[in-house]
This record gives structure tokens, sequence and C-alpha cells, in this order.
């Protein structure tokens, strides 16, 4: 991943919402006993990811952080050897506490790398350059945003399986294992969001070549990665797995450090994709799907509510009195505004299937599968409460606002311009009857008796 991309877009492309630790900042250990590249280091940290930064200069000052309760870190960067443990023993204490840990080392050779590899650290990284700084950023980065990819794991060999499982669990993955190739496709098919397979050729239902083929003829490369390998000694084994859709293939026995470099280009790859996709599907203002999103996704989703006999329905949420606001206070205060509500609808719906998007100006769109009118109506209600209670701080002071709302039930197949056009038009007239409120079909009825 690319070193100017800021953490928190980072966390957002990968959909690791607000960060590693529930919303809180990043909590880094910094263990170095040189002053100078201590100082460096947290300030790099904290300006590049803006981190929350403790630094030990010596084995005493790490035990004490270590043992108190509050002990939390998402990431530790370590020297090799600080005063009171010049023999890597502080890297034992805090791996034992489940922190992952960034060697950063100024003396190596093949002894320490055995050393360094045999403590089950998660990377390793040599100051013999100027860009060893730019090059911890970056590996922090990595091993944050890998929490986000699944990645399965395809072998009928135990002492194989585990082997590659522990090397993936230190770099952050989530790891799913599979013994058969049948297996591997049942798991494939009930978690939809495994990014990478590391598949074996040899095993007893189907080779890793048939398994790589089936796989790819489900799953293009631009969302999955497949990686084959084996210890067989045919070397063009490799040409036959690339050529059945495999991204890449390494022999065994394998250096541990090759193969995480191959997996980590192939993340890189695709995170940019995700970057691609997130820049083409997202408004670049406020965050939530775009117009092209809303209207390409929503047909989708509406279908398998008619394919399945499920309630659906859409609603149009626009902002009351924006244009005065905007002429009053001036476009930024308009633009912080609707940042504000794009913020507000995204955790109220985050605990639901519904699809946000920003049709355009001041209205937002909504479609929310499973649910008739009343329940829509019901639960538009609740968001136009929540947005009520909200307060914008502008320049001039804070400001309230109020949304109107327009839902319509989905009765049938039609296009999916017509559902929105009956959400427009109970909208307008949310409007027309005072705004601040929530219109559908049964509001009509309401409407009615007491005229």
């Amino acid at each position: 991943m690319e070193k100017d991309v800021p953490l928190s877009e980072l966390f957002d492309i990968v959909g690791l919402g607000g960060g590693p630790s529930s919303g809180a900042p990043l909590r880094v250990l910094l263990i170095e006993d040189s002053r100078s590249i201590s100082r460096l280091l947290e300030h790099r940290l904290r300006t590049s990811l803006g981190a929350e930064v403790t630094c030990c200069m010596s084995a005493d000052m790490c035990r004490a952080v270590l043992s108190r309760e509050d002990c939390h870190f998402d990431i530790a960067i370590a020297g090799l050897q600080i005063p009171g443990a010049e023999d890597g023993e502080m890297l034992d204490a805090v791996i034992a506490r489940s922190i992952p840990v960034v060697v950063f080392t100024g003396t190596f050779n093949l002894h320490i790398r055995e050393q360094i590899i045999g403590r089950g650290v998660a990377d390793y990284i040599v100051k013999d350059n100027d860009r060893a700084m730019d090059v911890v950023i970056t590996s922090v980065k990595r091993l944050l945003a890998n929490r986000a990819f699944k990645v399965l794991v395809v072998d009928d060999m135990v002492s194989a399986r585990l082997g590659l499982v522990d090397m993936l669990v230190l770099q952050g993955f989530q790891v799913l294992q599979a013994r058969t190739g049948r297996q591997a496709l049942e798991i494939l098919a009930e978690e939809k969001e495994v990014s990478l397979v590391l598949t074996d050729y040899h095993m007893p239902d189907m080779n890793g070549y048939e398994l790589t083929r089936t796989i790819r003829s489900l799953y293009a490369n631009a969302d999955l990665r497949i990686i084959g390998i084996s210890s067989s000694a045919d070397r063009l084994l490799s040409a036959s797995f690339l050529k059945a859709g495999a991204s890449d293939f390494v022999y065994r026995p394998y250096v541990t450090e090759e193969l995480q470099c191959r997996i980590d280009l192939h993340v890189q790859a695709l995170l940019q994709i995700r970057q691609l996709r997130s820049a083409a599907f997202k408004d670049y203002l406020t965050g939530l799907n775009n117009r092209r999103y809303f209207f390409s996704q929503g047909p989708v989703l509406v279908e398998q509510c008619l394919l399945h006999n499920r309630a659906c329905s859409v609603a149009i949420v626009d902002v009351d009195h924006f244009k005065r606001l905007n002429d009053t206070h001036g476009h930024e205060a308009g633009d912080r505004v609707l940042k504000h509500v794009a913020d507000r609808m995204t955790a109220y719906a985050s605990n639901t299937s519904v699809l946000l998007g920003r049709l355009g100006g001041e209205e937002f769109g909504i479609l929310m599968p499973d649910m008739d009118s009343g329940q829509a109506q019901v639960f538009c209600d609740g968001l136009r409460e929540h947005l009520a209670q909200g307060r914008v701080v502008l320049a001039a002071g804070e400001v309230g606002l109020t949304v109107s709302v327009g839902v319509a039930e989905v009765g049938g197949r039609e296009t999916f311009d017509n559902y929105l056009n009956a959400a427009d038009q109970y909208l307008y007239l949310a409007k027309q009857n005072g705004r601040n409120r929530v219109f559908n079909d049964h509001s009509l009825t309401a409407v009615a008796l007491n005229a």
C-alpha cells in the first residue's frame, strides 16, 4: 500500500471501519534504546498514522509497561537488544501478550535471522538505508490492513498446512483451513469474503490444479487470488497452475520471507482494486455510496427480494431548507451539513442491511430489504429523530437540522426509477405537509381522514 494513503482511508477501504481498536487511536509500543531513533520513529508514527506511542528505552521500562492492567497495543516496534535484555528477551515478553512485533535492527546476519523467525515476529527491517523508517511505517500499515483479509489454506498434510497457517496468523490475516478440495469449495460457498487461497497440489479428492480451475470459474482474479504450492519435482507444474487460473506458484521448500512478499504483492493488488472501486462508487464529499452505485446495486437487491417473496422499500431523504442554509452560511457550511447527515445516517444504519447512497445535492437514498411500508416508515422516522438530535458546528455557531422523507414499498417488478419516483412523490407530500416528517401510503390515508 502506498505510504501517502491515510490510515483512516486505508481502514475504510479494507473494511476495518474506524481502526484496529474499535475507533480508538492506533496504539504502538516502541522499544528502542537509541534516543534519536526513538524520537524520529515516534514523530513518524504520530504524524503518519495518528498513533499513540509508548516509548521504552530499557527492559525495566518495558516490563513496567507490560505489567499494567490497561496494557493494550495494536503493534510493537522493537530493537533486538536494549539495556537489561541483550539477547532479545523483550521480544518474547511482547509476543507472549499476543502483540504483533516488527523488529527494527541495525545488526543482521543469518544467525540473527533464524533467531527472529524462530521467535515468531511479524516482520523485520534492517536499519541499512535512508528509507528504513518509511519501510517501518509501510510494514505497520500492511500488518493492520491484513486483518481485513481472509485467507484459505488447502492442504491434506497437517504439518504443512499448520506451517502456513502459523505464518499467516503472524501476518495478521484471518485464516481458514481445508483438508480437501471439496471442503475448500464448501468453505468458499459459505465465506463470501475470502481474498486469497493457498493450495497444495496433491490432495485425495481433487488436485490443486483442478481446484484452481474450479475456483477461477467462480471468482475473478480481481476478487480472489490463488497461490499454488507444491514440493513436486515437476518443473512444469507451475505453468499448469498458472494456466488454470492461479495468480502465483511457489515450490517447497520455500523461503518464508519470499512467500510473505509474494502474498503481500497480491494483497497490495487487491487493495489497489478496492481503492479504485471505492473511488468509482463512493461520493467524494460524504463517503456514502454514490448515485451510480445506488442505481447499480439497488435493482439487484430488489430482484433478490422479489425472487424470495420478501418485502422491500425505498426512501428518499431530503435536508429541509438546505438552500436557505447554503445562502446564509455559505457552500462550505453546506458541505459540512451534508457530511454530518451522511455520518449520522451511516451510524444509525450500521447494524442493518439497508443500502445508503447520496443521490445528488441534499438528497439521499435508502433501500430497505425485508421492510414493508410500515416497517420502513418506523425505520425512517427513527432516522429522522436521530438526525434532528444532532448539531452541526459552523463558523457562525451550532445549527440544528431536520429532514423530510418519502417512503415507497416495492409492490412488483417495475423499473428502479419507478420506485424512486414513487418515493419522491411521497417526499413532496412530506414537504407540503410541514417538513420534518416521513410520508408513505399510510400517511395519505391519515391525511384524508383528517381533512
